[in-house]
């Protein structure tokens, strides 16, 4: 998944989640909506420490 893709994802599951809780959805149905946002900004937190050390490492690398 590309960082364009997971920033969708994000989005769609934030919105998602509030959309649950308005509704007054179950609490473990928001609680698991929840978890896969972590989730997936745990990824994109990754994703931008992954590509800030590469470049980081560029420079020595060429």
């Amino acid at each position: 998944m590309n960082k364009e893709d997971l920033q969708t994802k994000i989005e769609d599951t934030r919105k998602c989640m509030y959309e649950a809780y308005n509704k007054g959805e179950d609490y473990n149905k928001i609680l698991n909506i929840s978890q896969q946002l972590d989730d997936l900004l745990n990824r994109m937190v990754r994703f931008k420490s992954e590509y800030k050390l590469v470049l980081l490492l560029l420079p020595i690398l060429i």
